[in-house]
Parts: structure tokens; C-alpha cells; sequence
């Protein structure tokens, strides 16, 4: 059974984890027909594949330190840092230490559209 998204004007809770980082999993806390926000946690020292998405989205660190990977080069955010990636951008995520981000995804009716999202990812080699 799916958990329960958050409703448009619920307060979500984004804050640190902290200790409990290494323990928890990640989560989709709110999808709209135009909207999803994902609380991903990334152990340190495991890659998320390698993907894209059909419209730009933001990838901001809420704690740790988290390298996004693009064909184009790295950018390193740590907690309270973001970044904007364009529309189809490919990119993975690294997290040097336990880490937490928050990915701001724009839909198209309901999906990340332009065949991208996590269907999306290209297999390791």
C-alpha cells in the first residue's frame, strides 16, 4: 500500500534527520497534476543512476554533501545549497556522507513526461 501524499496547503516537514539519516528511506511527500516534491535519501558512497527528467527540476541538499554528476561537470551542495538543472539535463547523484536532498520535479499530467524519470536511467556499465 502507497503512503498517502500531502495535500496542497499541508505543512511538510523537511528538516535535518540527522542521527536517523543513515536509517531512513526516501519518499515522495506531495504530487499534484504539475508538481512532485521527493525527500531522497542517499547512503553515503552509493550512486543514484544516472537519469533525466522532461522539464527542469531542482535538487537542493537539506543535510550532508551531495554531488550531482553531468555529462558537463559536478556540482557539490551541501546542506542549504541548490541547483537548477534545464529540462532533459542527464545527471546521477553521489553523496560523499549520508545525505538528504529535496528534488523538485514539474509534471506533465501527472508524469515527469518526455519519456524521462526514473524509467529513464541508463545501465551501468
Amino acid at each position: 500500500m502507497a503512503l498517502p501524499h500531502a495535500q496542497a496547503l499541508d505543512v511538510i516537514g523537511i528538516g535535518p534527520l540527522g542521527a536517523n539519516v543513515h536509517d531512513a528511506v526516501s519518499t515522495s511527500l506531495l504530487k499534484t497534476q504539475r508538481l512532485q516534491l521527493l525527500h531522497l535519501v542517499l547512503p553515503a558512497r552509493r550512486d543514484h543512476p544516472e537519469h533525466h527528467v522532461g522539464d527542469e527540476c531542482t535538487i537542493q541538499c537539506l543535510e550532508g554533501d551531495v554531488e550531482v554528476r553531468m555529462p558537463g561537470g559536478v556540482r557539490r551542495l551541501g546542506p542549504g545549497q541548490l541547483v537548477v538543472l534545464p529540462a532533459r539535463q542527464r545527471h546521477s547523484l553521489s553523496a560523499r556522507v549520508d545525505s538528504a536532498v529535496l528534488v523538485t520535479l514539474l509534471l506533465q499530467n501527472g508524469d515527469a513526461g518526455d519519456g524521462g524519470g526514473a524509467g529513464n536511467r541508463v545501465p551501468p556499465t
